[in-house]
């Protein structure tokens, strides 16, 4: 079982991302063998709020060029997770 710090990557800051926010939605990378609730776990014990609902999405990597050799990014796992009413994540605060 993977630890709750191991499970949550990073946040993905974009104008998007920010945008649904207000809606008390949080996106963050994860990691792609974790499910739902593990995701949901997480994200209560390392920032201590409730969470009521997360959504998962499977992302594909890229075609990069370099030079003429052509490569791939790697494929990666994103999480939206809505939170209850009046709950916040501070990292997300001062941005």
């Amino acid at each position: 079982m993977l630890n709750s710090r191991d499970i949550i990557v990073k946040p993905i800051v974009t104008e998007k991302s920010m945008g649904v926010m207000e809606e008390n939605k949080y996106t963050f990378k994860v990691a792609k063998k974790a499910n739902k609730i593990d995701i949901k776990k997480a994200v209560e014990d390392i920032f201590k709020v409730k969470v009521l609902d997360v959504k998962t999405m499977n992302v594909k990597g890229k075609v990069k060029r370099v030079g003429r050799s052509l490569g791939r990014t790697s494929d990666w796992k994103k999480a939206i997770v809505t939170l209850k009413d009046g709950d916040t994540i501070e990292i997300f605060e001062g941005l």
